[in-house]
């Protein structure tokens, strides 16, 4: 398997995350930092929509506070169809990660409310540990939706709570012998404290991607910097392995990697967002 792009120590592939999980080297990722699409966010139709300006899915109401949200579907309800399809997926997903990951490897899946119950279940099915959750602390413009074509009628209905908080799920692959002994094999099985006096904590505080960031890496789901930094440093507790992001979009998880000085492996296989994130990488490394 041939590398697409490198740059000072992290490679990203184009390919499907699947294909190239189930062709990878057996115990060669010490942690998985990762925003899945989900399947239901970004189709092919939804994102030919927003490719043209037209959005995806408009939500209700387009603006709160004076800001223009930004037109993704609305998540407000799964069918029985989008449980199922997501459901398989993961199963699929988590069962090609496992033999990929050292013995107490931490994997970090970014969610919402909604999705998360079904990721932990097939987290939990194909062998992994779930060790709670880490709670990006931010005030987002998703949920708050009134009813689709009735807002006038029900201006004062939400159906859905405006989102404060983002889960990501955090799991660990089970490992023999006391957290001491993998973390002197493997470098892994723990989570990097902020301090001596200060552990790594379940709650981070957030804000919004910068408008900076957001100039270089044009992404409908791109994460800040800053946070970024936080989970790559505390998923290698002895400062060393290789960090893998399975579905890369715009490169952001590997250009925090950059930042900490760590090896980042990214997977990518919608071109544009390829194309975008060999040209956001190092810019976004440099902030």
């Amino acid at each position: 398997m041939e590398p697409c792009f490198s740059f000072q120590g992290t490679t990203l592939y184009l390919a499907d995350c699947l294909s190239w999980l189930r062709a990878a080297a057996p115990a060669s990722v010490h942690g998985v930092i990762t925003d899945p699409p989900f399947g239901l966010e970004y189709t092919a139709q939804q994102q030919q929509k927003l490719r043209r300006g037209q959005g995806g899915m408009w939500r209700e109401p387009p603006r709160i506070g004076g800001s223009l949200r930004q037109p993704l579907p609305r998540f407000t309800a799964l069918t029985s169809d989008d449980r199922n399809a997501m459901r398989a997926f993961f199963a699929q997903w988590a069962v090609a990660l496992f033999p990929v990951l050292v013995p107490g490897a931490h994997v970090l899946i970014a969610s919402s409310t909604l999705f998360e119950p079904l990721i932990a279940h097939e987290m939990a099915a194909a062998g992994f540990d779930r060790r709670g959750a880490i709670v990006r602390l931010v005030r987002t413009f998703r949920g708050g939706d009134r009813p689709k074509a009735a807002e006038d009628e029900f201006p004062m209905v939400t159906v859905i709570p405006r989102s404060c908080w983002e889960p990501w799920g955090l799991y660990r692959k089970p490992f023999d012998g006391t957290v001491a002994d993998c973390l002197r094999q493997y470098g892994t099985g723990g989570l990097r404290r902020i301090s001596e006096q200060s552990p790594f904590g379940d709650v981070i505080r957030s804000q919004r991607t910068p408008a900076a960031e957001r100039a270089v890496a044009e992404h409908p789901s791109l994460k800040p910097q800053a946070f970024l930094r936080e989970l790559v440093r505390a998923v290698l507790p002895c400062e060393r392995g290789t960090i893998l992001d399975p579905f890369a979009g715009s490169g952001s998880t590997l250009a925090a990697c950059i930042a900490l000085g760590a090896v980042g492996i990214g997977v990518e296989r919608d071109r544009r967002y390829f194309a975008l994130a060999k040209r956001a990488i190092p810019k976004l490394a440099r902030l």
